[in-house]
């Protein structure tokens, strides 16, 4: 059954990943169907290494939702978005949104300056996901040329870089 049709109040939690959510994140972004799906090592190792920067939402004891995420070592007062995925079947219910404002909260991100991340240019849903929370957000939304498509080994759409601050301290919880 879909969520959105349930008429059960569902309660939908937030935590920092742990070193044994990798192989569920891995399995969430295969069944939110919109992600480029890495090696499931690269989930292990994010979960294990730098859990306290990737945020996980769960309901009823499953991962419906996640954000992967990390600060960069040579901007440290950013924090950059690898991945935001939804399972599928809770898609449409502005979880997107919950999920970021949730992610920066996180102690090791609530001193973020900035909210960073590469979007696809063909990736509209994910560019609306920024843009809305940049407005919400009451900050700027700088867009720069980052990776393009001959960046990549194989064929693939450019990937500007987003970049949404200064960030307002709390203006995000």
């Amino acid at each position: 059954m879909n969520a959105r049709n349930s008429n059960v109040i569902e309660t939908t939690t937030f935590r920092a990943a742990h070193h044994g959510d990798g192989a569920a994140l891995w399995e969430l972004v295969g069944r939110a169907g919109t992600l480029e799906r890495n090696s499931a090592y690269f989930y292990l190792l994010f979960a294990a290494d730098f859990g306290d920067t990737c945020l996980i939402a769960e309901r009823d004891g499953e991962i419906i939702g996640a954000v992967i995420g990390y600060r960069p070592p040579r901007t440290p007062a950013a924090a950059f978005v690898w991945q935001i995925g939804i399972d599928a079947r809770f898609q449409g219910e502005g979880l997107g949104t919950r999920l970021l404002e949730r992610w920066l909260a996180l102690p090791a991100n609530v001193d973020a300056q900035w909210l960073t991340a590469t979007v696809a240019e063909d990736n509209v849903p994910s560019a609306r996901l920024f843009a809305g929370f940049a407005r919400r957000a009451g900050a700027p939304c700088e867009i720069t040329q980052h990776f393009t498509a001959e960046h990549f080994p194989h064929p693939h759409s450019a990937e500007p870089l987003l970049r949404i601050g200064p960030l307002r301290p709390c203006s995000t919880h």
